[in-house]
């Protein structure tokens, strides 16, 4: 196995991290560990650039769920490198291959040592240079050995998704082109538009006090829920808000979100409105309280930052 390189760099204010480091930096020094662990101090881009090039794989363990993004096992993928970390930032959107640890407290060693260490590293680094070069996939008589098989499937796999390529993509595709486009409907006719969104706004802030839910009804057959609330909504027009059922994510998944299309006017009560979904019960009634949330076809969410969940 080949030995481990170490390199880290802590925030002026970080006082944990600064002595974290200075106890890394008196280990290494020790008689016994000296000839087997390198750390690097004052970790920056140029010294991620060095590292990225000649490491075959790249140990990241962050304190979930504290990891923003994990950026730097993104540029081990164009490098050849393969990664293990925890399921926290970009890891935990990643398909396969590599290696997913329990958690940065267990700092994976047993994995480490039962299957990274016995993995051959002649082959992997005698191609590492060609693939990360080039990025050609040769067949399999050219790329030999599981250690060259697994950068072949990383990079194939995860490097077009996690790529500045793909950022920019989805970022103009998604966010720039749709906010250009609501800034010319915003300012089309003189503003026109602008002045009835600035109205609704208005009349959200007026009004959202006096927003509050009737007790939901729930029913469950073949598999179906059927889920019924009444909101008295204080005034509000129905146009102006959404009502939806909502679950947070569960076991690494997406979050669940549902809208609940307005139904007649409440018969009980003629200041409430009733709100219904029909949906596959795939999760209990208790996990998907219903919400109201603000909405305008031109509102960007963060605008009005109002929510009102039934309790």
């Amino acid at each position: 196995m080949s030995n481990p390189v170490l390199a880290g760099k802590a925030d002026p204010k970080d006082g944990p991290g600064q002595a974290l480091i200075r106890e890394w930096t008196r280990f290494v020094r020790r008689s016994d560990v000296r000839s087997h662990v390198v750390f690097l101090s004052d970790y920056d881009m140029l010294l991620a650039e060095r590292l990225v090039e000649g490491i075959d794989v790249w140990i990241n363990t962050p304190k979930s769920p504290w990891e923003a993004s994990g950026t730097s096992g993104m540029k081990v993928l164009v490098n050849g490198g393969l990664n293990l970390s925890v399921l926290d930032g970009w890891w935990a959107k990643r398909t396969r291959p590599a290696w997913v640890g329990p958690s940065a407290m267990e700092t994976n060693t047993a994995m480490i040592l039962r299957g990274i260490a016995p993995m051959p590293r002649h082959s992997t680094r005698r191609w590492k240079t060609r693939l990360s070069r080039s990025f050609t996939i040769g067949t399999k008589r050219e790329f030999r050995g599981p250690g060259v098989a697994r950068i072949r499937e990383s990079m194939v796999l995860l490097t077009p998704a996690f790529s500045a390529n793909r950022t920019v993509r989805q970022y103009t595709e998604e966010h720039y082109l749709p906010a250009a486009a609501a800034y010319a409907a915003h300012a089309a006719k003189n503003g026109k538009a602008g002045a009835g969104l600035f109205a609704w706004h208005s009349e959200i802030a007026r009004r959202w006090s006096d927003v509050r839910f009737g007790t939901p009804q729930v029913t469950t057959q073949g598999g179906e829920m059927t889920f019924e609330v009444a909101v008295y909504l204080g005034g509000l027009d129905p146009s102006a808000v959404r009502v939806e059922v909502y679950a947070d994510s569960r076991n690494g998944g997406a979050s669940f979100r549902q809208e609940m299309p307005q139904k007649e006017p409440y018969s009980g009560d003629s200041a409430a409105e009733v709100y219904s979904v029909r949906m596959p019960a795939t999760r209990p009634a208790a996990d998907l309280p219903p919400r109201v949330i603000p909405f305008h076809p031109m509102a960007v969410p963060l605008e009005v930052n109002r929510i009102l969940w039934q309790r």
